[in-house]
C-alpha cells in the first residue's frame, strides 16, 4: 500500500504557506502589491494536475498571478521529461529570463516536475543556468512552500530531487482553472517499464489513492459547482493492485458514477494489457461514463511492441477493441503512435498503418521517437534514416485524417449535448465546447452559456472538429 505523506508533514508546509502569507503582506506594504506568480506547464494532465497544486499553494500564501514574466516575482516551470522538445523549450525559456533576473535580483525562477528529476537534467542547470534559484522533482510537489520559502530567504539555489519509490500528499490545496470541469487523480507513477519511457524513473512506481479520497475529492467539487469528472493516472487500469482492499477501477468508477451531482466521466490513461471485459462492461452500463476510450497501442509490428516491453501483440490488441465496439457501439476511440522507434523498418511501419485503417480512431496523437536518457531503447541504433521516419510521420498523418474527417462527417445531422467551454481559440466569435466523444464543438451563441450543457445539431464536419448551431427549445 502507498506511503502517505503525515498529518505534521502536511502541518508544516502549511506553516511556512502562513509565513509566505506573513511575508508577502510586509512585501505588498513596501511594494504596493504583493508578490506576483508565473506558472507554465509542458508535458502531460499528471503535470496540469500537478501545477494545479502548485497555484493552490501560492494562492493560499498570498501571491497574485500574472502571465506577464516582466511584472513576475516568482516563475515556476513544471516540466516535461518525455520529449526532447519540451526540454528544448524550457532551456529556451530560462535563456530568456537571465537578462531579466539581472535587472531584478529578488526575482525567484524555479523548475519542477519530470525533467529535473532527473540528476543529468538538474546538473545542466547548476552549471549552466545559474540564475535559476530552485529545482524540485516530482517527490517533492507537497514541499513546495517550504522550497520556495527557502529560495527567496537564501543566496544559494534551492534543489530537492531526492529519488523515491513515491507518497502521496492528500489536502494540498488546488487552484483550477475550470469551474466545470476537473481532473482528479486515482494513482500516480508506472510499473509497466516500456523501453522508450522515463515516466517510470521521474514519476516513482505505482500507487494508488484510497477510494475514500478520491470519491470526497469528487464531492467537494460537485459541491462547488463541478460536474465532468476525468480520474487521472499514468495507468489507470491497474488502480487498487497495492491497495489493502479487492477494489479496482472499475469498481472506483461505479462509485463516482453513483455521486449525485456528476454529468459525466472521463478517464486516462488506459493500459491494453490491462484493459479488463470487467471494464468495458462497467464502461457501457455506466451511463454517465463518457463513450470515448484513449487506448494507446504505440506501434502495429508485433516485434517492435516486443521490444518496446508493451506486453500484448497486434492481434490481441484488435481483439480488445473489437470487443468496445461490440459493447459501446458508435464509441469514440483515440490512440497514441510512435514512429520511428529505433529498430522500426518500412515493414515495421506498414504494420502501424494497418491497425490505423482497421481500428478507424477518431483521432490520434502522434510522436516521433525521441531517445531519453536512462531508458533501455536509447542505447539501440537507428535502422531508418531521419528522412525516411519523417515521410512515414507524413504518411501516418495523411492516412488518419482522412479517417478522422470521415468519421467527423458521421456526426452532421446529429444532436449532440455539448458542454460549453467558452470562446474558440480559432474564433473569438463563436463558442466552443465538447460533446460527450470529446469532440470539438463551434457554434454560435451568447456568452451566458458558458459553462452550461446545451444542444447543438452538427451541421458541417472538419478533421479536427465540428460546427453546429444551437437547438431551440
Amino acid at each position: 500500500m502507498a506511503t502517505l505523506i503525515t498529518e505534521e508533514q502536511m502541518r508544516e508546509q502549511k506553516a511556512y504557506i502562513m509565513r509566505l502569507k506573513e511575508d508577502n503582506m510586509r512585501y505588498a506594504a513596501e511594494y504596493g502589491h504583493t508578490r506576483r506568480a508565473l506558472t507554465e506547464t509542458y508535458g502531460c494532465q499528471q503535470n496540469e494536475n500537478d501545477t494545479e497544486r502548485i497555484r493552490g499553494m501560492l494562492k493560499e500564501a498570498g501571491f497574485e498571478f500574472t502571465e506577464d514574466s516582466k511584472k513576475a516575482d516568482v516563475i515556476i516551470y513544471n516540466t516535461c521529461a518525455v520529449r526532447e522538445n519540451a526540454e528544448q523549450k524550457v532551456f529556451g525559456r530560462l535563456g530568456l529570463l537571465k537578462p531579466i533576473k539581472e535587472r531584478r535580483r529578488n526575482m525567484v525562477i524555479g523548475v519542477c516536475g519530470c525533467m529535473v528529476q532527473q540528476e543529468h537534467i538538474t546538473e545542466k542547470i547548476k552549471k549552466s543556468h545559474e540564475h535559476v534559484d530552485l529545482v524540485f522533482g516530482t517527490h517533492a510537489l507537497y514541499k513546495m512552500p517550504e522550497l520556495l520559502w527557502k529560495a527567496i530567504n537564501s543566496k544559494k539555489t534551492v534543489i530537492d530531487i531526492e529519488d523515491s519509490k513515491g507518497a502521496i500528499a492528500e489536502d494540498i490545496p488546488i487552484m483550477r482553472e475550470d469551474a466545470k470541469k476537473a481532473w482528479v487523480s486515482v494513482m500516480y507513477g508506472c510499473n509497466n517499464f516500456c523501453t522508450y519511457c522515463i515516466v517510470p524513473y521521474v514519476r516513482g512506481r505505482e500507487r494508488s489513492r484510497t477510494p475514500e479520497a478520491v470519491i470526497a475529492e469528487v464531492k467537494e467539487l460537485v459541491a462547488a459547482g463541478c460536474s465532468e469528472i476525468s480520474l487521472l493516472g499514468q495507468n489507470v487500469n491497474s488502480y487498487g493492485k497495492d491497495l489493502d482492499i479487492d477494489i479496482d477501477f472499475a469498481d472506483l468508477m461505479r462509485m463516482v458514477n453513483d455521486i449525485e451531482g456528476v454529468e459525466r466521466i472521463r478517464f486516462m490513461t488506459s493500459h491494453p494489457k490491462d484493459l479488463s471485459d470487467k471494464l468495458i462492461e462497467t464502461m457501457a452500463e455506466c451511463d454517465k461514463v463518457c463513450k470515448q476510450l484513449h487506448l494507446p497501442f504505440q506501434a502495429g509490428s508485433n516485434k517492435i511492441l516486443k521490444q518496446m516491453n508493451r506486453g500484448y501483440t497486434k492481434e490481441e490488441y484488435l481483439e480488445k477493441i473489437a470487443k468496445v465496439k461490440k459493447a459501446i457501439p458508435n464509441i469514440s476511440l483515440s490512440t497514441d503512435v510512435i514512429v520511428g522507434f529505433p529498430t522500426e523498418t518500412n515493414e515495421d511501419f506498414e504494420e502501424t498503418l494497418d491497425v490505423l485503417r482497421k481500428v478507424e480512431y477518431d483521432n490520434i496523437f502522434s510522436f516521433i521517437y525521441s531517445r531519453r536518457e536512462g531508458t533501455p531503447a536509447a542505447k539501440l541504433d537507428f535502422v531508418l534514416t531521419d528522412e525516411e521516419i519523417h515521410k512515414n510521420f507524413d504518411r501516418l498523418l495523411e492516412v488518419q485524417n482522412a479517417i478522422s474527417l470521415k468519421k467527423n462527417k458521421e456526426y452532421v445531422g446529429r444532436i449532440e449535448r455539448i458542454l460549453v467551454d467558452g470562446a474558440s481559440k480559432t474564433n473569438p466569435d463563436v463558442l466552443s465546447g465538447r460533446c460527450d466523444s470529446s469532440k470539438i464543438v463551434n457554434f454560435k451563441g451568447d456568452e451566458s452559456l458558458i459553462g452550461k450543457y446545451i444542444d447543438v445539431r452538427i451541421t458541417e464536419a472538419h478533421t479536427w472538429s465540428l460546427n453546429g448551431e444551437l437547438v431551440k427549445e
